[in-house]
């Protein structure tokens, strides 16, 4: 341990971050820095967002209010019980085929009374701390292999809109001019987005969401390519109550609908806040209970405006580190800037498909490229993760994890019991003092 030597008088030793580093919320030599990042993430939070809430299923109007709504309490709460320093709340990638599979199953109408039901176990989780058993529970390779399958899913869903045409271009030959020219205007965009990227990404990543989008939107005054319509839904509030209809059978399975959603919530929350801590420009040691408590209270929130599950995503995040942001505030402006957009939806029409395209399709190889995480592992790890990115992908989020953990289950028992000749007992202890083990780094 390194000793530190003074030559004047002895002082106490910091009681808590805030003493050492000062306010998580705001500091005044930072304002304009945290200012200049805000704009900068906000304005490449916002077609992310419009993404995620497509992929969702969710209105995008709502979608927006829900990152706006989730900015605030984030800042609030860095106040006094601050999670991180400069991670930017919004809707997840990683949750939104989740939650279309909840619009799909329950319908609309009480998607507010399962994310109100998500806020109340995941405070429960919060006010017990028992997250990091369910670190324990769900091993780190096996979400990644899960985030893989949704990012898998984006990739294909956002495909479409790559060779989507205006509906008075369509002919009778699917492949004619208009489609080709569609294909080499959207391959060229994610090209250049690509590019950029690879440039900018330890410098200014969101300058290839900038000039996507500006490029996106210059191209569609001079020719004709199909664009993002927003229906400008009125936000009200309104008790998040199940339908009337609802019978017992389907309320029980909401109940596990909402403890998957919860639990995957809170470990991507918790795998995000490692990354957040790694990268925070005064090496700020982050508390992922603390930023459980700021996911929740926004969920609760949201459920009354019909909203969605947030969390701090990590694309939002490291903009906003390499912008320039020291403290919250930075996530008040990305929320004020979300916060225009909500409310004149009408701005949101500029924007051509194959532009949110080329940010979507980069998000799903993203998630899929995580795999890479999973190597340091072991090769029996990334083949489990490789299995349920598969099973993810092809029969359902919540089925294909399941499933997953299963076959885990059975192969680590097995292994046990005919090679070591392991009472049953002692191989359940083994299995989760390994699973204990893998997942101490995010701890």
């Amino acid at each position: 341990m390194a000793t530190h030597i003074s030559k004047g008088p002895a002082t106490s030793k910091p009681q808590n971050l805030a003493d050492e580093f000062g306010p998580a919320a705001f500091q005044a030599q930072y304002f304009f820095r945290d200012t200049a990042a805000g704009l900068i993430t906000g304005a490449m939070a916002i077609p992310l967002s419009i993404g995620i809430a497509i992929m969702s299923d969710y209105p995008i109007k709502v979608g927006l209010a829900t990152v706006a709504f989730a900015s605030l309490i984030g800042w609030l709460f860095a106040w006094f019980r601050p999670g991180n320093y400069i991670g930017s709340p919004g809707i997840a990638a990683g949750l939104a085929p989740v939650l279309a599979l909840g619009v799909a199953s329950f319908g609309w109408e009480n998607m507010a009374f399962c994310i109100f039901m998500t806020a109340i176990m995941q405070a429960i989780i919060w006010k017990f701390n028992w997250q990091r058993y369910l670190l324990v529970a769900v091993p780190v390779y096996l979400v990644e292999g899960l985030l893989a399958g949704v990012g898998l899913k984006i990739f294909m869903k956002f495909s479409e809109f790559t060779y989507e045409i205006p509906m008075e271009l369509v002919t009778d030959n699917f492949w004619n001019e208009a489609r080709m020219q569609m294909v080499a205007i959207s391959a060229a965009g994610f090209a250049i987005f690509l590019y950029l990227f690879s440039k900018f990404k330890d410098k200014q990543p969101a300058v290839p969401y900038f000039a996507i989008i500006i490029g996106g939107v210059t191209l569609a005054q001079f020719v004709s390519v199909p664009m993002i319509s927003v229906e400008d839904v009125d936000l009200h509030f309104k008790l998040p109550l199940p339908a009337d209809d609802v019978t017992l059978l389907m309320l029980g399975y909401m109940i596990l609908f909402c403890a998957m959603l919860a639990i995957v919530d809170v470990i991507e929350q918790v795998m995000s806040n490692a990354a957040i801590e790694k990268i925070d420009p005064l090496k700020r040691k982050t508390n992922s209970n603390n930023s459980l408590l700021a996911i929740w209270v926004a969920n609760l929130g949201s459920s009354f405006f019909h909203g969605m599950t947030n969390l701090d995503g990590l694309a939002k995040s490291t903009t906003n580190k390499l912008a320039g942001a020291m403290t919250k505030f930075s996530v008040l402006i990305v929320g004020s800037v979300v916060c225009f957009f909500t409310f004149n939806v009408q701005y949101l029409d500029y924007l051509p498909k194959f532009a949110l395209a080329a940010i979507m399709l980069f998000t799903g190889y993203k998630m899929v490229a995580g795999l890479i995480h999973v190597t340091h592992y072991g090769t029996y790890a990334l083949m489990l993760a490789v299995i349920t990115a598969g099973l993810v992908f092809k029969v359902g989020i919540f089925e294909g994890l399941l499933a997953a953990m299963l076959i885990h289950g059975v192969i680590h028992y097995l292994v046990y019991t005919n090679h070591d000749k392991t009472p049953g007992k002692e191989v359940v202890r083994r299995y989760f003092r390994n699973l204990k083990a893998d997942n101490s780094n995010l701890q």
